[in-house]
C-alpha cells in the first residue's frame, strides 16, 4: 500500500504536464488541435523517438529499490510487533492456566483434606458402635454364671443369643451388675473376664480398677478380680480358663486350662491353672521355673507383688517392677514372666523397642512371637460329677 502510494506520487507530474498525442498532432481537451503548436518545426523523427522512450521509461531502479526496502523494513516491523504482541498474549495464556490449575488443585486439596476429616470422624463412629454391637440392656435371667444361664435356657428357647446378663453367683449377697456371656464359641456358656479388640479402654490401671472392673462389656473390658473370685469359687463348680488369640496378620490360636480358680483378695487374688491344651503354647507357666506364673499373686503399679524383690534381672537390664515395666499394666507377675494379656504399648521417647501390647511369647512363628492384636479370655463350667 505505502509502495503503490508512492509510486503515484511520482508519475503525477508527468502526467499532468502530458497530452494525449494521436497522429504527430497534440490535441487539447476539447479535442481541438493548438494552432500555435501546429506550426512549430517538425521534429527529428530519432530524437523523437528517444524523447518518446524517455516518457514511457519505467520507475528509476534506485528508487524502486528503495520503495521494496522501506516496504520489508515495514513488513518486518509488523511482524516483530506482532510476535511482541503474540507473545505476550501466549504468556498470559499460560499463566492464566497455571493460575486455574493451581486454583483446582487447591479446591481438590481443600475436599480431600475434608474427606480424610471425615473418614476420621467414621472411623471413630464406627469404632464406638462397636462396642454396643450388642444391646447394652442387661437381659433379665436366673443363673449362677453363662454356663448355669445357657443350661436353664436351652429347654425354652431355640437360640441364646451372646450378650449382657444378669447374674447371681452361689455365696454372694447380691446379683452382679452384669457379665458379658459368648453363647456362640465352642458351644457357647462362656463368661468373658477380658476382651481386647481396638484399644479404645486404656489398661494403665490401678489395683482398685483392677479389683472392681473397667471398660465397656459389649466391648474391650476387664470384669473384675473380686467378681471372677465369686464365680470361680462357687460351691461345687470347676471352671476352665481359655485364652483366645488373633495375630496382626489374622491368624487365630488359642490356649485353654482345664481347672481355673483365684485365691481371695487377701492372698492378692493369686491365679491357679490346671492342665494345659492349646495351639498357641503355655506361656502362664514359661520355659523355666522361674518364668512360671502359676500360683502368681495379681500385681498393679500401686501393689507390688511380682517377686522381683528388690529387683529382677530381665533381657539385660535391671527391672524393679513388672507393672512398670508392662507400662503400668496390671497382671499375675512372677518375676515378670512371659505373658501378659493386658499389656499396652510402652513409650518410645523412653523405650525404643516397646514390647508388644498383648504378650504370649509362646506363641511363635519362625521363632518369632506373634503380634498379637486382640485377644479375649472366658471361663466356663466343667461338668462335675457333683
Amino acid at each position: 500500500m505505502m509502495w503503490t502510494t508512492a509510486v503515484l506520487l511520482l508519475l503525477l507530474p508527468r502526467l499532468l504536464h502530458s497530452s494525449v498525442t494521436e497522429n504527430g498532432k497534440l490535441f487539447n481537451q476539447s479535442g481541438e488541435a493548438d494552432e500555435q503548436l501546429s506550426d512549430a518545426p517538425a521534429v527529428d523523427p530519432k530524437r523523437s523517438a528517444g524523447v518518446k522512450g524517455r516518457d514511457t521509461c519505467a520507475i528509476p531502479c534506485d528508487i524502486t529499490i528503495k520503495i521494496l526496502q522501506d516496504e520489508k523494513h515495514s513488513i518486518c516491523a509488523q511482524l516483530q510487533q506482532s510476535l511482541l504482541v503474540f507473545g505476550r498474549s501466549t504468556r498470559k495464556l499460560i499463566s492464566n492456566v497455571m493460575e486455574e490449575q493451581q486454583r483446582a488443585l487447591d479446591i481438590l486439596s481443600s475436599q480431600v483434606t475434608e474427606l480424610m476429616t471425615k473418614v476420621q470422624t467414621l472411623s471413630s463412629e464406627v469404632r464406638r458402635s462397636n462396642t454396643e454391637m450388642f444391646s447394652i440392656k442387661p437381659v433379665p435371667s436366673h443363673g449362677r454364671d453363662c454356663s448355669d444361664i445357657k443350661d436353664n435356657l436351652m429347654s425354652v428357647v431355640p437360640k441364646i443369643p451372646s450378650g449382657i446378663y444378669i447374674i447371681h453367683p452361689e455365696n454372694t449377697d447380691s446379683s452382679f451388675e452384669v457379665v458379658f456371656c459368648e453363647m456362640d464359641y465352642m458351644g457357647g456358656g462362656w463368661t468373658v473376664m477380658q476382651r481386647r479388640t481396638d484399644g479404645l479402654t486404656d489398661f494403665k490401671r490401678p489395683w482398685a480398677d483392677y479389683a472392681d472392673g473397667f471398660g465397656n462389656l459389649a466391648g474391650e473390658h476387664w470384669l473384675g478380680l473380686k467378681k471372677l473370685f465369686h464365680i470361680v469359687n462357687q460351691k461345687d463348680a470347676r471352671f476352665q480358663l481359655h485364652v483366645a488369640l488373633v495375630s496382626a496378620d489374622d491368624a487365630t490360636s488359642y490356649a485353654s486350662y482345664d481347672d481355673f480358680h483365684l485365691d481371695n483378695e487377701t492372698e492378692f487374688f493369686s491365679i491357679h491353672l490346671g492342665r494345659y491344651a492349646g495351639s498357641a503354647g503355655d506361656a502362664f507357666r514359661g520355659y523355666e521355673q522361674e518364668q512360671n506364673q502359676d500360683t502368681a499373686p495379681f500385681s498393679a503399679l500401686d501393689v507390688d507383688s511380682d517377686g522381683c524383690n528388690p529387683s529382677c534381672f530381665i533381657h539385660n537390664r535391671t527391672v524393679e517392677s513388672c507393672s512398670s515395666l508392662h507400662n503400668q499394666t496390671g497382671w499375675w507377675f512372677n518375676r515378670c514372666g512371659l505373658a501378659n494379656l493386658n499389656s499396652s504399648p510402652e513409650d518410645t521417647e523412653h523405650n525404643q523397642t516397646p514390647r508388644t501390647r498383648i504378650l504370649w511369647d509362646t506363641w511363635r512363628r519362625n521363632g518369632i512371637p506373634h503380634v498379637i492384636k486382640s485377644v479375649t479370655m472366658k471361663i466356663r463350667r466343667i461338668v462335675t460329677n457333683n
